[in-house]
């Protein structure tokens, strides 16, 4: 079994622990101060959080976000003993997060040089570069928007880094209103907050999902829809659970219909919810996932880029991504990788430009519900080398020179947003929809691809080794690569 593999990008904090000294006559001194943590403080399922939140008070902690509607706090404490003290009546569960940043899967960013965009010519969508956008002719993108476009009415929060609000292929295309920074639980609504920093992931994602028809650079999936900025993604590269928690929570109480999630959470890309480090992280992601779905929200995540068959988990010697890789054997589908296989989400698989999988594609019979593009840069040389054409053009934010661009990113970061993208574009068209009812439709309107023979792999001469991405494909219409199918826009709206 393949071991996880991704990239950290940045080292997240270490967890320190404050020690007490004992007193031995006289008067105790105040116990001294431990590093200012954050902690998922969880009330039993069903109950409020007065009763934790004065639990918190008594044990030395501040609350920096209520989400009394699914009965958890994100409290901020220097108390060393925080955890032993705030338990009991009114408290199920708490946990640090320290240490529990995941590294984004940010990818390479190709840019696009001001030549090759000034000399690039217009084509069905009448975008400069949409040439380039192998992509949306695989999902038949000029079929659908010759029928609909995308409604304005139709909002999808981008859960990621951050969009760049000053893109003149998404200035018009933001839904400021209704965007946020949720870094450290919290939310923002300042525009500063919620614009990207270090990171363009997501403002590459949204432009797949909702770049304007405007003459300029390229065209998005829904370009009649808006996108939402969650910011989630802080400026080291890492995600921590609760900034993924108030995301879901901001989507759920701002109006929108779907999210699009092209991370995990927790270091361990597998959560295991029968370990007691991971557990208050899974329930607390899970409940705000539900209580998002009970409020109108499709969220659509990204099946990840490790060649993994999350249908058989076994082992897992990378991670956290975050410190020390432990190994981890003899697991079971009581891990999972979330928010992708929480229950209610819709998750997908990348393919490349032949419409095979993706390399790099992680895969699953009964998880993958949908397949989209993403990009196969390695898929023409067996593996030796990368073709950029090959990956997925989208809009760009140069954090370093902080500059507006289009460039090439690949991995199913990028596949997630199409099946998003197209999923507005039915919502637009059929409006109504619950959550369960527009996942169902995605499926039904994808098309169904069938396994490839024995072992698959496209990249046998990559670098890291002839057998590193052998994969194979089980189960028959519905299968483990592409699960129901292709998305297909044109379906989706006719």
């Amino acid at each position: 079994m393949k071991n996880l593999r991704r990239k950290t990008l940045a080292a997240a904090s270490a967890v320190t622990l404050g020690v007490g000294l004992a007193v031995t006559g006289g008067l105790a001194p105040a116990a001294a101060a431990g590093p200012d943590t954050t902690f998922l403080v969880l009330a039993p399922q069903g109950a409020n959080t007065e009763k934790a939140a004065a639990r918190v008070a008594a044990a030395k902690g501040t609350v920096v976000a209520n989400y009394d509607q699914i009965g958890v706090l994100v409290v901020r404490s220097t108390n060393p003993d925080f955890a032993t003290q705030v338990a009991g009546a009114g408290v199920d569960s708490v946990a640090s997060t320290a240490g529990l940043g995941t590294a984004l899967d940010e990818g390479e960013t190709v840019e696009v040089s001001a030549a090759d965009v000034a000399s690039a010519t217009g084509d069905p969508t009448k975008e400069p570069l949409y040439g380039q956008q192998w992509d949306m002719d695989m999902i038949h993108v000029p079929q659908a928007h010759a029928v609909n476009a995308g409604s304005s009415n139709v909002v999808v929060g981008v859960l990621d880094s951050g969009i760049s609000s000053t893109h003149p292929d998404l200035a018009t295309q933001i839904a400021k209103d209704k965007s946020t920074s949720c870094l450290g639980g919290v939310v923002d609504t300042s525009e500063t907050a919620w614009n990207p920093t270090t990171s363009d992931h997501g403002t590459h994602v949204a432009g797949t999902i909702a770049a304007a028809v405007n003459g300029v650079g390229v065209t998005g999936i829904a370009p009649g829809v808006k996108v939402a900025a969650v910011k989630v993604v802080n400026d080291g590269g890492f995600i921590y659970p609760e900034a993924a928690v108030c995301g879901f929570m901001w989507a759920a109480t701002h109006g929108m219909q779907l999210t699009n999630n092209s991370y995990y959470i927790d270091p361990w890309e597998l959560n295991c919810r029968n370990d007691a480090r991971q557990r208050p992280v899974w329930q607390a992601v899970q409940r705000a996932i539900r209580y998002s779905q009970s409020k109108g929200v499709l969220n659509v995540a990204s099946a990840g880029n490790s060649n993994y068959d999350l249908a058989h988990k076994l082992s897992d010697f990378g991670s956290p991504d975050d410190g020390t890789p432990e190994a981890r054997e003899n697991l079971t589908n009581a891990c999972l990788d979330l928010p992708a296989e929480a229950p209610g989400v819709v998750t997908v698989s990348a393919v490349g430009p032949t419409g095979a999988k993706s390399y790099y594609s992680s895969y699953g019979l009964g998880v993958v519900d949908v397949t989209a593009p993403g990009g196969d840069s390695r898929f023409r040389t067996a593996g030796v080398r990368g073709t950029t054409t090959d990956q997925v053009l989208s809009t760009t934010f140069n954090p370093v020179t902080k500059t507006n661009g289009w460039g090439y990113k690949q991995g199913t970061s990028m596949s997630g947003p199409h099946a998003a993208g197209v999923a507005a574009l039915a919502l637009s068209a059929h409006p109504g929809m619950t959550p369960g009812q527009l996942a169902s439709f995605l499926e039904q309107s994808s098309v169904a691809q069938s396994c490839p023979d024995g072992v698959y792999n496209p990249a046998p001469l990559h670098p890291d080794g002839p057998t590193a991405y052998n994969a194979t494909c089980s189960g028959g219409e519905r299968n483990s690569f592409y699960g129901a199918g292709m998305v297909d826009a044109y379906n989706a709206v006719k």
